[in-house]
This record gives C-alpha cells, sequence and structure tokens, in this order.
C-alpha cells in the first residue's frame, strides 16, 4: 500500500527535511582531508539534537550511527568510524535523514574530499545527480512509478563516460517511499524493468525517496562481513544522490532542498511546489 499524505502531513515531512539539509551542509563542510567519518557522524548528531529532531539511520535494524559515510568503491551504508580518516582525491557519499513529530526526511550527496579528483569521477558525480533531478522531474500527477525510473535511466544513458564504455546503474538498491517510516513501499528501481510493470499512478501527496547510485564500472555490488557496507565487485568507485520528494498539484516539492528544489528544477524548465511552511 502506498501511504499519501495530506498538505498537513507534507509540511512536517517537509520540517524533518530541513534538519537534513543542515545536516548535509555541517558535514559537507567538515569533509576535509584528516577528518574522520567518526567525526561527520558525531556533528551530524548534533544537529539533529539542536533542531529537536530523532535519527531514523540509528538503530535501524541495527545500524550503530547517524548517518552513513560511504568512500570510493563504497556505495552506500558505509559505517563511520575513527579508523577511516578522509583523504585528498577521495570522493565521500554521505547519506542521513531525521524524524521530526513521526514523519521522516532522507536524502544523501557526494562530496569531493580535498583536491586531486579524476575528470571522470567529478563527471561521475554531476551524471549521478542531475540523473536525480531528471527523475523529480518527472514526479506529476499522471505519471507512473516507471516515469520515474525511466528519466532517471535514460538520463545517465544518454552521458558519454570519459574513456568509454557504459555506467554502472546499481541493480541492487534504488529509492523508496517515505512518510511515517522511512523505508515505505513502492521500491523505486533507478532503471525500466519490464517485468516489474508501470508501477502504482504519481497523485498528490505521493512521496518518494529518489536515489540513483551509479559507479564508473559494475552494476553488480556484494556486502561485506559487517552486514551494511556495500560495494563495487569490481572495486570501480561509485556516487550516491539523493531527495525526499513530495507530489503536489502545484509541481514537485523537494523536501530535503533547502529551497524546495526551485533553481535546480528551473533548469528543466519546472516549476517547484511552493515552500509550505512559507
Amino acid at each position: 500500500m502506498v501511504q499519501i499524505k495530506t498538505p498537513e502531513q507534507i509540511a512536517k515531512m517537509r520540517e524533518a527535511g530541513l534538519v537534513v539539509a543542515a545536516i548535509h551542509a555541517a558535514t559537507r563542510a567538515a569533509a576535509v582531508p584528516g577528518a574522520t567519518t567518526k567525526d561527520l557522524d558525531e556533528i551530524a548528531r548534533k544537529v539533529i539534537a539542536d533542531h529537536g529532531a530523532k535519527s531514523n539511520f540509528l538503530g535501524y535494524g541495527g545500524f550503530p550511527a547517524t548517518i552513513c559515510t560511504s568512500v570510493n568503491e563504497i556505495v552506500v551504508h558505509g559505517i563511520p568510524d575513527e579508523k577511516t580518516v578522509l583523504k585528498d582525491g577521495d570522493i565521500l557519499s554521505v547519506d542521513a535523514g531525521a524524524i521530526i513529530d513521526g514523519w521522516h526526511g532522507d536524502a544523501a550527496f557526494t562530496v569531493f574530499v580535498g583536491e586531486g579528483h579524476a575528470p571522470e569521477l567529478i563527471e561521475l558525480s554531476r551524471v549521478t545527480e542531475q540523473s536525480m533531478w531528471a527523475g523529480i522531474a518527472a514526479m506529476k500527477p499522471g505519471n507512473r512509478l516507471v516515469d520515474v525510473s525511466r528519466a532517471i535511466e535514460t538520463y545517465i544513458r544518454r552521458q558519454p563516460k570519459p574513456g568509454g564504455g557504459r555506467y554502472g546503474i546499481i541493480e541492487d538498491y534504488g529509492g523508496h517511499g517515505i512518510g511515517t517510516e522511512m523505508h515505505m513501499d513502492p521500491h523505486l528501481l533507478n532503471y525500466v524493468a519490464r517485468k516489474r510493470g508501470k508501477g502504482p499512478k504519481l497523485v498528490p501527496g505521493f512521496c518518494l525517496a529518489i536515489e540513483p547510485m551509479v559507479s564508473l564500472g559494475t552494476p553488480q555490488t556484494e556486502v561485506l562481513a559487517d552486514d551494511w557496507t556495500v560495494i563495487t565487485t569490481d572495486g570501480t568507485w561509485s556516487s550516491h544522490w539523493e531527495h525526499s520528494v513530495a507530489v503536489t498539484e502545484e509541481g514537485p516539492l523537494v523536501l530535503t532542498a533547502p529551497d524546495c528544489g526551485r533553481a535546480k528544477l528551473a533548469e528543466l524548465g519546472i516549476t517547484a511546489a511552493p515552500d509550505p511552511l512559507g
């Protein structure tokens, strides 16, 4: 069952989304050479506490931290620790969430640590982020879930990969519904699988966490012995971007973006919904 939210409930999700945006801003600024991923986790904990929110990652299925910190070939679910010290040339994906009055926000970004990044890594992150925005632009009443998947995949497939070959669209993980829980129906693939059909129709109040994960090589992943950390099977580096988004009559509402997604959607000719918090 897909949970459809009222405008009042979407406003609560926007409150949670702004906490996530604050976590992103603080951890992005702190992602410098010499910092540990545990340092970033402690910063996230403080932001959540300062906003009177709760963490939806800590303790989720036994997860031991407040954010996921995924470095280089780690695709998702990297566990912050004191041993992982960031260095020049690393790429880091931070996945963060928060709860306000029982309503969830969830979003992720990729950041470049220090200097010395290869052009193909910069392009990898750009392609991943822009594919997310292509998916967000497809969040229109009357579209179906598969239209979001198609928009993400089409954008990625149309981008030339430096050095040739194809980007790997991670197959085992994707987006999801979000609301009174962090992970809800429906599951959102970042590519079109014909056997899954068109999926549910998008209507106002339909909320999704849209999160493409893309690698420089394989779409295949494996989970390490800690039962959380997901890496590419060929060791190629990856990028992860995510926003929580609501369908409204007035356009997509990006709940976890400070400006509700207005600037990025305008680049695509799409008008974002106004901020329900004013």
